[in-house]
């Protein structure tokens, strides 16, 4: 069995019918609405970007992962599953997150993953503690973003990896007019927010190698840390 089927399988267990990991995955009706009119985009374009997001851990990855924020666990505790031999932290600043992220984690009976609360702008590892820092649509809410580059690129061992995705603006007038009238005032999501290009320049210049993509309003990327750290 491929790591697609596997997630997929793994996925039919952890599947929540909240309207937030419905949304997030695309996979219910008002999830499905949501998607369309905010953000424009099916389920396989959903799909899409966030394999591209998660191209940066391989399979068979076997180190130690930070991923930050958690959420409710939706998008990656199925990944987990498929990655027994990895050592595993999850961070979020809200309990109630990481209560559902835990829950669906011992679903799965998965034992290599550990729940910590914290802020991602003041991370409580040392140096180097990471193989690879994941962050699946985080970025556009962080308060500081810039505390939250700086501590993640920090944690990160030398030659290490750092994936993920986030809203970036500048792409879809649709998608920024929802995040500026819906999203911003209920502090779901917190300004100032990156452009494709923005967000290109900041991880060329703070990594090594940087690939940086873009489905819609959703940028992905993948990025190596240097030797030099």
């Amino acid at each position: 069995m491929d790591r697609k089927e596997s997630i997929r399988n793994a996925y039919r267990l952890t599947g929540s019918g909240s309207f937030y990991d419905g949304m997030i995955t695309c996979s219910t009706g008002p999830g499905r609405a949501v998607c369309r009119l905010v953000w424009d985009m099916d389920k396989a374009e959903c799909d899409a970007y966030l394999e591209e997001a998660l191209s940066g851990i391989p399979e068979g990855f076997a180190g130690r992962l930070l991923e930050v924020p958690v959420g409710t666990g939706i998008l990656t505790m199925p990944l987990y599953q498929t990655l027994p031999q990895a050592e595993i932290t999850c961070l979020d600043y809200s309990p109630d997150m990481m209560a559902q992220a835990r829950e669906k984690a011992q679903r799965l009976g998965l034992s290599n993953v550990r729940f910590q609360q914290g802020d991602v702008g003041a991370l409580p590892f040392p140096d180097g503690s990471f193989d690879a820092v994941l962050s699946l649509n985080g970025f556009h809410a962080f308060p500081d973003k810039e505390a939250a580059y700086q501590e993640t690129c920090r944690v990160l061992k030398p030659s290490g990896v750092f994936c993920g995705c986030f809203y970036v603006e500048g792409e879809h007038p649709r998608t920024d007019r929802f995040i500026r009238r819906l999203y911003q005032p209920r502090h779901f999501f917190t300004p100032p927010y990156e452009t494709v290009e923005s967000l290109r320049q900041r991880l060329s210049g703070m990594y090594a190698g940087a690939r940086v993509g873009h489905l819609k309003s959703i940028a992905w990327f993948v990025c190596r840390k240097g030797e030099a750290g």
